[in-house]
């Protein structure tokens, strides 16, 4: 789950990682409140949206006086930004954060990620600031500094000094650098964030080290027991699709192409959509029902599947372990019927009580191509679609 620049700064606040004030807004009057409350001489203003590039995008402007936070926060608001993470359509501004200019002195970038390779969380640091970090990767990867972490002592001040020192902290700010670097750990582990990153971090010429921006992200297993930054979700910014799934407790992410998927367990659902590629066909949709999905369950899949007017076929392909085939088969026909599917449908099914699952198809008089194995089955749908 994502959240705000503004949401995340606030649970930064409460865990004394150093930020800048600000305040947020939902309309222009609001936005040149925040900025006389807040009193500087300069006022930054910028886009409240789930991603990243909003500046590029015109997204974030310097306000040197009221009367440019206001003609600023009229031009952005409501405006659709297109950044290189929203895709060509983009994403709708509705909400402003008006926050008070500092004095930079130098700009870094600070990261905390989970390293699947290591199993553990790896911070990463560098001095280009500012700059997208995949482009830092690309073309300067000498300049990105990691330090692992190990979970039971945590990050050491050690290893935050040794990071402050190869990204070139000013001396007399080391002490700050440290505080600021074991405090982000501190909320990446305690609010089960999957991704903590700051762009830039910045020094300041009065001695600061702060937070000038924010992007939390957190592991969704972990809500349950996050009630506090579950509130903070948006569903403006989500796919309505998604959030459907999210209801039935199903695993969806809509994608660009024409194939709907479904399928039980995360890695062969990645596995069909690979297939489905291999014979030259585009996936519409990750989908994993899980491994004890119902009827009704499997009704509900379909329904989402279909309310995305791309696609044009679809491919189910169930491997029945806890999953049983005869509960998926009875899934497909009931939602065949309520839905009235017009399109073509191919269905591989394998493991347990794969015969009754297949009587179930065939005896339902439904136009259900069968295949015998993934490749086949990804085959079949390639070419009924096209």
């Amino acid at each position: 789950m994502n959240i705000h620049e503004y949401q995340a700064k606030e649970i930064f606040r409460q865990y004394n990682v150093a930020v800048p004030n600000s305040k947020v807004a939902f309309s222009v009057d609001e936005a040149v409140e925040a900025a006389k409350e807040l009193g500087s001489n300069i006022s930054v203003v910028k886009a409240q949206i789930h991603a990243g590039g909003r500046g590029n995008a015109g997204g974030v402007k310097i306000a040197k006086n009221i009367d440019e936070v206001r003609q600023y926060a009229d031009e952005i608001l409501g405006k659709t930004l297109v950044t290189h993470q929203t895709g060509p359509e983009g994403k709708q501004v509705n909400r402003l954060l008006i926050e008070e200019g500092c004095d930079i002195k130098n700009e870094y970038y600070i990261g905390l990620v989970m390293d699947r390779a290591t199993s553990r969380v790896v911070m990463m640091a560098s001095e280009e600031g500012g700059t997208e970090i995949e482009e830092v990767a690309e073309k300067t990867p000498e300049k990105i500094f990691k330090e692992v972490i190990d979970p039971v002592v945590g990050l050491t001040p050690f290893q935050a000094r040794r990071l402050a020192f190869h990204i070139n902290i000013p001396d007399e700010m080391l002490g700050n650098a440290v505080k600021f670097m074991t405090r982000l750990y501190t909320v990446f582990m305690e609010k089960d964030c999957s991704i903590a990153e700051i762009n830039p971090l910045v020094t300041t010429n009065d001695g600061q080290v702060l937070a000038l921006d924010a992007k939390l992200n957190f592991d969704d297993n972990a809500l349950f027991r996050q009630k506090d930054v579950f509130e903070l979700r948006d569903l403006d910014e989500e796919d309505e699709k998604e959030i459907e799934a999210s209801k039935h407790d199903l695993s969806y992410v809509a994608l660009d192409g024409n194939i709907g998927c479904m399928v039980n367990g995360a890695g062969l659902a990645m596995s069909t959509m690979d297939i489905i590629k291999h014979y030259g066909g585009e996936p519409a949709n990750f989908l994993d029902v899980g491994g004890g999905a119902t009827a009704e369950k499997v009704t509900e899949a379909f329904k989402i599947i279909l309310s995305d007017d791309n696609v044009k076929g679809i491919f189910v392909n169930i491997f029945g372990g806890i999953m049983k085939c005869d509960v998926i088969a009875e899934g497909v026909v009931e939602a065949t019927k309520q839905i009235g599917l017009e399109i073509p449908l191919v269905v591989r099914l394998e493991g347990t009580n794969v015969d009754q699952g297949k009587k179930i198809l065939e005896d339902s008089g439904l136009n259900i191509t069968s295949a015998d194995s993934m490749a086949d089955g990804a085959e079949k749908i390639v070419s009924l679609v096209k």
